[in-house]
C-alpha cells in the first residue's frame, strides 16, 4: 500500500538552543465532536505527523481510514488560570475544594476557567482570586504556565503571583455555590505548604506548580518574573 507520509522524519533535531517547546501544529484532516459536554466538548481529530503534500490531493479528499493517519480524542479545554497569593507574612491563601473525579478535598490556590469572552488572564485571575478567596491584590506578575494534562486535553493554565494584598470589603464578596459553598479557607506558610508537596500530601497541579516555581524565583531574586501581560509561548493569550 502507498504511505501518504513522505520520507521525511517528523521531528527536527535539537538546535542546542535554549530549551523551549515548539509551536508545530499538525493541521487536523478530519474533525469531529465526540462528546458534548456542559463544560467542555471531546473533541476527535485525525491528522499526519508529517503532513508533506496535501494527503489525498487531486482524488476528492482525504481517505479518514488510511493507515498514516493517526486519530487522538481529547477535552477540549478554555483554560485556566490560577494565583498564588502570598501575603507579607511569607504565607500562601490555600482553599481546600472537593473535585469529584478523584473523590479528595484538595488544598489548592485559587483558580478558574478562562469562561468569560474577551476577558485578559490576568483580570480573570484577579476574578477568581477575590470570588474564591476574598482578597484583591495590587501587585501582579506570572510565575509559571503549563498544561496539564497534554495527551489528552488541551487545557493550559497561567499561575500568577499575587502580592501587596487587601480584603474584599465583606458586602462586596462572591457568594459561593456548588463545591465551593463553605469552602475552608486557610493562610498556610510558605514552607509548610512546599513541605506537602514534596511529600506527597498536597496534590493539586496548580498549586503544585505554583509553590515550586515560587521557591524557584525567589533563589534568584525574582530576577525571572515575567511580567502579567507577558504572552503564552506558543500560545495566544487574549486581550
Amino acid at each position: 500500500m502507498t504511505h501518504l507520509t513522505p520520507p521525511s522524519a517528523p521531528y527536527t533535531e535539537h538546535d542546542g538552543g535554549p530549551l523551549a517547546d515548539v509551536p508545530a501544529l499538525r493541521p487536523a484532516v478530519h474533525t469531529e465532536t465526540a462528546f458534548a459536554g456542559a463544560v467542555w466538548d471531546v473533541t476527535r481529530e485525525a491528522f499526519l505527523m508529517v503532513p508533506g503534500e496535501a494527503a489525498g490531493e487531486g482524488t476528492g479528499g482525504m481517505d479518514v481510514n488510511h493507515p498514516d493517519l493517526l486519530v487522538r480524542e481529547f477535552i477540549r479545554h478554555p483554560g485556566a488560570v490560577a494565583v498564588l497569593a502570598l501575603d507579607d507574612q511569607d504565607r500562601v491563601r490555600m482553599i481546600r475544594q472537593y473535585r469529584h473525579p478523584v473523590g479528595e478535598e484538595l488544598w489548592e490556590v485559587p483558580a478558574g476557567l478562562l469562561d468569560v469572552p474577551g476577558e485578559h488572564l490576568v483580570e480573570a485571575a484577579r476574578r477568581e482570586l477575590a470570588e474564591e478567596a476574598d482578597l484583591c491584590a495590587d501587585r501582579w506578575d506570572v510565575l509559571a504556565d503549563f498544561y496539564t494534562t497534554p495527551g489528552s486535553s488541551s487545557e493550559g493554565i497561567r499561575v500568577f503571583l499575587a502580592r501587596d494584598l487587601s480584603p474584599v470589603p465583606v458586602g462586596d464578596r462572591h457568594e459561593r455555590t456548588g463545591e465551593e459553598a463553605g469552602m475552608p479557607l486557610a493562610w498556610v506558610p510558605v514552607t509548610e505548604a512546599v513541605q506537602a508537596v514534596l511529600a506527597g500530601r498536597l496534590r493539586n497541579p496548580s498549586s503544585v506548580v505554583g509553590l515550586l516555581a515560587l521557591v524557584a524565583h525567589r533563589e534568584a531574586g525574582y530576577a525571572d518574573l515575567r511580567p502579567a501581560d507577558a504572552p503564552w509561548h506558543g500560545r495566544q493569550v487574549r486581550s
